[in-house]
């Protein structure tokens, strides 16, 4: 089960939410190509892509000396599921206000 609380916490950063973003447009990318999107050193990134698998947003794949990255769909899917679900309750409650608004207060 994707831990919610840490997924949102990781997107909240604008850095790491481009990162995802690039990553669900193009697809597995290495670290390297990630690096030079941002004005920040290696290490930098290293650390925010750290929060991103520790968050279960992405997966790490390495070949030789090289990391690939890549957008866990569970995780994409977890967010969106969470999303729909929440939108459901408040397309409800905001269909039983206007039901309320709508009653004629001089009926009774």
């Amino acid at each position: 089960m994707i831990k919610l609380t840490k997924t949102f916490a990781a997107l909240a950063d604008p850095t790491r939410l481009r990162m995802v973003e690039r990553l669900m447009g193009e697809g597995e990318l290495p670290a390297g190509d990630l690096v030079s999107d941002f004005e920040m050193s290696g290490p930098a990134i290293s650390r925010h892509l750290k929060v991103l698998r520790e968050a279960g947003l992405v997966s790490q794949r390495a070949v030789g000396t090289h990391r690939y990255y890549a957008v866990r769909p569970e995780a994409m899917r977890a967010i969106s599921n969470w999303t729909m679900d929440h939108r459901a309750f408040w397309a409800e409650s905001l269909d039983r206000l206007d039901s309320l608004l709508a009653l004629d207060p001089e009926e009774d």
